[in-house]
Parts: C-alpha cells; structure tokens; sequence
C-alpha cells in the first residue's frame, strides 16, 4: 500500500521555524536588509500529457490551464555572531505533497581576514553552488520560468546535509584579473538521488523539493509490482539509508566580472544494495557539472552547463548513464530582459531488467520576457516547448514521444 504524505511533526516543525525566522527579523536591526521574499501568480496553458506531480508521464509541472500561485518564498538571512549567520529560504507550493516548508537551512561562517587567501564554510541543508543559471533568492532563476532540465533535477532531488569548506582569493586582493574558489564538501542525506532521473528522466519546471517533500511519478508496472523491482511510484529524495558520507569537489574560476567557470564532481558514496521499509533504495549517484558565462557587455550574457553522470539502484537492477546539457543568451533592456534556451538531455539504461525499459531522451526551447515595473513589480510571459521521448510509457499503453508546449503569464512581487 503507498502511504500518502499527511501532516506530521516534521511539517509542524518547518512552520513553526517559518514563523521564528520572520520574528527573530522583526526584532533584529536592520530587519529590512535581512529578510526578503518573492511571490508567483501564473496563468497557465498546456499541453494535455498528465505531469508527472500527478502520477503523470508528462515532465511539465502544470497540466492544466489554471491560474494561481506559482510559488512564495521567505529569504532571511540573520547575523548571529560576529562572522556567522544563519540563512534561510522557506517556500510555500500550492502542489505537490509538502507545501510548506525550507528548501535551505544553513549557518554560515565566512571570517574577515586582509589576506589573499581567505577561508569560509557553511553547515546544514543546502545546495552545491554548481548552477550559474539559478542565481536569483531562494534559487530561483532571474531569466526563464521554467528552468533548464539539470536544473530541475537539482531543485527537485538534490540537496545537502552536511559541511562545506572553501578557500579562495578575490582578484583585487593581489591586484589580479583573476578570482578563484576550491570547495570541498562532505554530506549525508541524499541516498535516493537517482530516482526519478532513472525511472521519469529529466523534468523541467521550477519547483524545489522541501525538507521533507514527496515526488511523485508514474506507476510503471515494473518499478512497483512486487515480482520485479517493487518500489512505490514516489521518491522522498532526502533519506540517509546507509549511514555513508558523500562528497563533492569544486572549483570556480572568474576573469574580472566578465567570464566564469565551474566545475563540480559530485558522488554521494550511497550503498544501492541498501532499503528501507518503504522499499526506497539507495542509488549510487556520481557525475560531473561544468558551467560557464560570458558577459559580452552589462546588457547581453550567454550562459551555459553540462553535466554527465550514471546512477546504479541494487545489484544493477537499475543502472543509467545520464547526459544533459543547455545553452541560454539573455538580454537586458532598460527594464527588459528577454532570454532564450536550448536544453538537449538524454537517459541510457545498461541494466539486468531489459523489461523495465528506462532509456529516455528529449529536447526544450524556452523563450521568455520579464519586465520590471519597478524594484518590487513584475511581469513575465514565457513560451515553452519539448519533444522528449520515455521507453516506459509503453508499459502504460501511452505513446513514448510527447510533443509538450507550455506558455505562461507571470506576475511576480518581490520586498
């Protein structure tokens, strides 16, 4: 039986913190410089493949034409003592299982310090800083609605418990064109990463799994019957199942503020022979990211990713090599802003169940227009389309190619 998400002690303690962050904002000086947030209101046509928010083989988050809130997000940042502070970004989603909770919740550390090389580290719930796109507060992107297929995923399945330390050195700090960051990070939490890249592919869309979410996607038949792989059509992406630690590296380099570079590689060290006793597996999950941008000038950037990867669930049960990788040039107005992307991603299996067939593939082009009305007001309107194509959607006796369109009408208020 697939036990549904009811409210529990953990989403009472998520909103209970909720409120504590935005009291302890009132009482501290200078509130309005530490705490900020963004709300979403969409209007929405789509195509009529059921999302996969819906048990659906769609990889769009809406399937309906609706209106309502996109999202709400609380950014508050608290200095706690001198040189640490405690950041954290609270979101509201009228779908999904968990509506309310953090997407992030970590203390900062990052000392003064007249050297060249200086330190800082982090510690809590938190994202790698692998995207260049994803940039805006509480991870959101500055220039499309619907983000790039890497990272959805991310938002959606990825996510850190543990510590992160860096060193770097600013260019100004030795009077050199050149900045540069090592990071190095170890974590728990994270062991079912795999899941939905595997069985759904990649997703794209802009809603960021909680603290304590559930992601849904369709009932394959292989995936939940009990005579191959029984899974339940969920994922909750933010166990710790083996009691291992996983890692990543990084390193970030930046010519004056006109080119960037990043390179990531991630490995959350996860046993795939591990379950639990809602048959959630660990999957052993590792890849690489590289993101650049270039600035052509103040007004005009190209932004790009690519990230390679495999994952393996059990005994080879379940094993994938996945590719993903976009392109986006974006443009600024006065108050315009007009950015355009390509998204090219696939998902090869190599596993023992040539019955459950997990090869997925597909293509996206995103265009969208975001006009600043003034420094709190604005409006979008966005043009989504895909083709992509799933191996398991035979299983459900549905098409494999899907032809998805998506446009959207944003008004979005920020403080």
């Amino acid at each position: 039986m697939i036990v549904k998400h009811n409210f529990n002690y953990k989403t009472l303690i998520a909103i209970l913190m909720f409120i504590l962050l935005f009291s302890l904002n009132l009482l501290t000086p200078a509130a309005a410089n530490q705490v900020g947030g963004i709300v979403q209101v969409y209007i929405a046509d789509t195509d009529s493949w059921q999302s996969y928010q819906n048990n659906g083989t769609g990889i769009l988050r809406h399937d309906d034409d609706t209106v309502g809130i996109q999202q709400a997000l609380l950014h508050t940042n608290i200095d706690l003592v001198s040189n640490v502070s405690l950041d954290a970004v609270a979101h509201y989603y009228p779908d999904g299982e968990q509506q309310l909770g953090f997407s992030q919740l970590s203390l900062q550390y990052k000392p003064l310090s007249p050297n060249k090389i200086k330190f800082k580290a982090r510690g809590g719930f938190f994202y790698p800083r692998l995207s260049l796109e994803n940039i805006d507060d509480g991870w959101l992107s500055p220039y499309t609605y619907t983000q790039s297929a890497i990272n959805s995923w991310v938002g959606e399945e990825m996510r850190t418990l543990g510590l992160e330390f860096s060193i770097y050195s600013p260019g100004r700090a030795r009077r050199s064109p050149w900045s540069w960051e090592v990071i190095g990070a170890a974590f728990k939490g994270n062991d079912p990463l795999g899941t939905l890249i595997s069985w759904r592919g990649f997703a794209m869309h802009d809603r960021q799994s909680l603290n304590n979410d559930r992601v849904n996607f369709a009932p394959y038949p292989t995936v939940i019957d009990t005579d191959f792989i029984w899974h339940p059509d969920y994922v909750e992406p933010f166990h710790e199942l083996d009691r291992r630690w996983g890692f990543y590296i990084g390193l970030h380099l930046s010519y004056f503020n006109q080119s960037s570079f990043r390179y990531y590689y991630y490995d959350n060290q996860a046993d795939p022979l591990t379950v639990n006793s809602q048959r959630l597996y660990g999957w052993r999950t590792k890849f690489h990211s590289l993101s650049f941008q270039h600035k052509f000038n103040s007004n005009t950037r190209l932004i790009s990713q690519l990230m390679t990867g495999s994952t393996v669930m059990g005994v080879k049960f379940v094993y994938v090599d996945f590719d993903a990788w976009y392109l986006m040039l974006s443009h600024q107005v006065s108050q315009h802003r007009i950015s355009l992307r390509y998204d090219r991603f696939m998902v090869i299996e190599d596993d023992v169940f040539p019955t459950d067939m997990n090869n997925s593939d597909g293509y996206g082009l995103t265009l969208a227009w975001r006009y600043d009305l003034d420094d709190n007001w604005q409006l979008g309107i966005e043009q989504h389309f895909n083709k992509n194509t799933a191996q398991n959607r035979a299983q459900l006796d549905l098409p494999i190619d899907a032809n998805q369109q998506q446009t959207l009408l944003v008004a979005q208020f920020r403080w």
